[in-house]
């Protein structure tokens, strides 16, 4: 072995973490498109305190595991692991809540009047709320006998009886918790009814009220109201929201690194084109099958049963992780073919994080890492998005061994926030596809409306200069969450 080659091993083996809906209305009526202002809260470009990362991933690594063994599998997350909040309003009259958006859990909820440990403010600048079902005209409690309880839990539960609340009680691997119960009230947002141009909407959602929060759940270091999930149960908004016929169960988001903000769009895309590969069936999390990586145009030669999909292996899609996680044959692999051209380079170790100067550009210096997943579609990561910027000249590495942050998570392959941004990526749960393909986040997409036939230009957007709190910490940045769903005909468009 290469001296070089030795003394990147060695620096390998640094301990590396960088960090059932209710039924659907007979009569929907006008379906609704809408707009959700979503902000970041780590910066693109890492800097700073970069053990910040460490810490959002290894929380959220635990518990994203251990979602399985939850009731409603994988009820949110605590509020130091959201990359997105967005703002929202609920009740009526409405009230502004501040929710983070996360792909991994299941069900919006927000902390309530009656919440025990909920901070009152937040790190971030932000307000915060404490819903008040008294106080919305309407807003009820769902009982355990009502049909959302019984599709949640899967039939009716012990001891149920009439006007009993239903309530949820999750505890996650690192002690956080959170209990409540479930509420049915008016989610509001801003229809987008053209290009450019919105009017007011609403649907109704059944979400849950925290009551008491736990652990880093009731830390006001970077607290928020709540969690708003995209994952696929049927206690998720956009399940509620589909099943009563005002949207369609896809999404997307394209997260800009570049300039900030981005697109977090609900409806069909149809420009740009996007090439798909086949969700696996009954997991709890977005799931693909990988088949294969490249670095520079040279395939690594890896074991055939390195990426087999089982319990506690395979490859998850999660835009809530900052970093990508490879087992560890894969992780020293995959770095050792990086800086192949590179003997030279003294790694660092800074916060736990393999770090090295370079003075030119990382994009002409390194090569681009593709995965390849099944139905030939390819992720193309380029230097800049597994490198991230730390300070004049220095770069850490955006990929870690998984193994070294958990037992359980050592033989999974967890893609980050890092390797999807910049593309638009697209999670179509009526065909149980994902797919994603390069862009410019900074411009915009097409969405068509498939009742109508209309085509609507949905923008990029910007917003952490505007933020109601006055708030101006330079790393936020914030995307535009567009609900773009069916418009009845009789809407102008």
């Amino acid at each position: 072995m290469a001296p070089r080659a030795a003394l990147l091993l060695a620096a390998l083996a640094l301990p590396l973490l960088l960090a059932a809906a209710p039924p659907a209305s007979s009569d929907p009526g006008p379906a609704a498109t809408g707009v959700f202002q979503v902000h970041r809260k780590f910066p693109p470009g890492g800097g700073g305190n970069i053990a910040a990362l460490r810490a959002h991933d290894g929380c959220r690594h635990g518990r994203l595991l251990a979602a399985a063994d939850v009731p409603l599998g994988g009820l949110g997350l605590p509020t130091d692991t959201g990359l997105y909040y967005t703002e929202i309003k609920l009740g009526t009259p409405p009230r502004t809540y501040y929710v983070q958006v996360d792909t991994g859990s299941d069900i919006l909820w927000v902390n309530c009047i009656s919440c025990d440990r909920c901070p009152r403010k937040s790190g971030l600048g932000l307000d915060l709320t404490l819903y008040d079902p008294k106080a919305s005209s309407t807003g009820s409690e769902v009982s355990c006998d009502q049909g959302f309880c019984a599709a949640t839990y899967g039939g009716k539960l012990p001891g149920c009886s009439a006007n009993v609340p239903c309530e949820y009680k999750v505890v996650y691997g690192d002690g956080s918790s959170t209990t409540g119960f479930f509420i049915t009230d008016t989610l509001q947002f801003d229809q987008v009814t053209g290009d450019g141009q919105t009017q007011p909407g609403n649907g109704s959602v059944t979400f849950g009220c925290g009551a008491q929060q736990g652990g880093d759940l009731g830390n006001s270091n970077q607290a928020l109201d709540g969690i708003i999930g995209f994952g696929q149960a049927n206690t998720s908004m956009l399940s509620q929201l589909a099943a009563a016929g005002k949207v369609k169960k896809i999404f997307s988001h394209c997260l800009d690194t570049i300039k900030g903000g981005g697109i977090f769009a609900i409806g069909n895309v149809v420009q740009p084109k996007v090439k798909t590969t086949p969700l696996i069936a009954d997991m709890p999390h977005y799931n693909v099958n990988l088949k294969s990586i490249d670095v520079g145009g040279t395939a690594l030669q890896l074991p055939a049963d390195v990426f087999k999909t089982g319990e506690k292996k395979g490859t998850i899609i999660d835009s809530g992780t900052t970093l990508t996680y490879l087992p560890e044959l894969i992780f020293k692999e995959v770095m050792l073919a990086v800086f192949k051209k590179h003997q030279d380079i003294t790694f660092h170790d800074v916060q736990s994080f393999l770090c090295f100067q370079y003075s030119g550009s990382v994009d002409d210096g390194f090569p681009t890492i593709t995965f390849h997943f099944e139905d030939d579609l390819a992720l193309h990561v380029y230097p800049h998005e597994y490198f991230f910027a730390n300070g004049n000249d220095m770069y850490c590495v955006g990929f870690q061994n998984g193994g070294s942050q958990s037992k359980d998570g050592k033989d999974i392959v967890l893609m980050g926030d890092l390797v999807l941004s910049n593309k638009l990526v697209v999670y179509d749960l009526e065909n149980q596809v994902i797919g994603w393909t390069d862009y410019n986040c900074s411009s915009s997409i097409k969405v068509k409306d498939d009742k109508t036939g209309a085509v609507h230009t949905v923008n990029s957007h910007d917003i952490s200069s505007s933020s109601s709190s006055g708030w101006r910490f330079q790393w936020h940045k914030s995307l535009v969450l567009l609900l773009v769903t069916v418009v009845c005909s009789y809407l102008i468009c």
